[in-house]
C-alpha cells in the first residue's frame, strides 16, 4: 500500500520528466534532415485558418476592457493624457500574447492532439517507426514550428486590433481626445516592449505545440483516450502558459527598466 501511494505521489514528477524528454527529442529533431517543408506549410495554414477569426474577435473585447479599466483608473489620478500609452503597454506586453496563447492552445493545440492521438490508436505511429521513420521528426517538428510562426503573426494581429479597439472605446465612451491617445503611445511604451510580446508569443506557441503533441502521441484507450488527451493537453498548456508568462514578465522588468514619462 505504501509503495502504491508513493508511486501515485511521484506520478506527476514522472510525467513532467517525460514531457521534458519529449521536448529535448523535438529540439534534436529540428536539426535532422530532410525538413518536412510541405507538412510545415500545411500545418501553418491549417492552424492559422482555425485561429485567425476567433483571435480577431477576442482581441476587440480585450482592447475595449483594458481601455475602459485603464482609462477609468488613470482618470482618477488626473492623468488622462497617458491613457493611450498605458493601454498599449497592457495590450502589447500582456493581453496580446495571452490571448494568442489561449487561442493557439484551445484551437490549434487541440487539433494537433486529436490528429496525433487518432494516428496513435490506429497504430500509424508504430508503423512509421517499423519503416524507420521518426514520427517526431516527420510529424511533430513541422507542427511545432508552424505553431510558433502562427503565434507570432497572431500576436501582431491581436496587438493591432486590441489597440484599435481601445482607441475607439476610449474616444467614444470615455470622451477621450484622439490626438492625445495617439500622441501618448511613446510616453511610456518602448520598442523592447514589442519584442517582449513577440518573444512571449513564440515561447507560448512552442509550449502549446509540444504539450499537444506529447499528449496526442501518448494517447491510449481508443477514441475516449484521444478525447482525454485533448482535454488534458489544453488544461496543462494553460497552466504552463500562465507560469511561464509570470516568469518572463518578472525577468523583463528586472532586465529592462521601465520608461518614465
Amino acid at each position: 500500500m505504501a509503495a502504491l501511494t508513493a508511486s501515485r505521489a511521484l506520478a506527476p514528477i514522472g510525467s513532467a520528466g517525460k514531457l521534458f524528454a519529449f521536448a529535448l527529442d523535438v529540439a534534436r529533431g529540428l536539426f535532422r534532415r530532410p525538413f518536412q517543408t510541405r507538412e510545415f506549410f500545411q500545418q501553418a495554414w491549417f492552424i492559422a485558418s482555425v485561429t485567425i477569426v476567433p483571435t480577431a474577435l477576442v482581441a476587440i473585447p480585450f482592447g475595449a476592457v483594458i481601455a475602459l479599466q485603464v482609462g477609468g483608473l488613470i482618470a482618477q489620478f488626473g492623468a488622462q493624457s497617458f491613457t493611450g500609452s498605458a493601454a498599449v503597454l497592457a495590450v502589447v506586453r500582456e493581453a496580446g500574447p495571452i490571448a494568442t496563447s489561449l487561442l493557439i492552445a484551445g484551437a490549434g493545440g487541440s487539433a494537433i492532439a486529436a490528429d496525433l492521438g487518432a494516428r496513435k490508436i490506429r497504430e500509424e505511429l508504430d508503423a512509421m517507426m517499423v519503416l524507420g521513420i521518426d514520427p517526431i521528426q516527420r510529424l511533430v517538428v513541422p507542427r511545432v514550428l508552424a505553431c510558433m510562426l502562427v503565434a507570432v503573426f497572431l500576436n501582431g494581429l491581436v496587438s493591432v486590433v486590441g489597440v484599435a479597439g481601445g482607441y475607439v472605446f476610449n474616444v467614444i465612451l470615455q470622451n477621450g481626445t484622439p490626438g492625445a491617445y495617439l500622441a501618448s503611445f511613446t510616453a511610456l511604451a518602448q520598442l523592447p516592449d514589442l519584442w517582449q510580446g513577440m518573444l512571449k508569443a513564440l515561447v507560448f506557441g512552442l509550449i502549446a505545440a509540444i504539450v499537444a503533441s506529447y499528449m496526442g502521441m501518448n494517447a491510449g484507450g481508443g477514441p475516449k483516450g484521444v478525447g482525454d488527451a485533448v482535454n488534458i493537453s489544453v488544461v496543462v498548456t494553460f497552466m504552463l502558459l500562465f507560469v511561464v508568462n509570470f516568469v518572463m514578465s518578472a525577468l523583463y522588468i528586472q532586465l529592462i527598466p521601465p520608461k518614465t514619462g
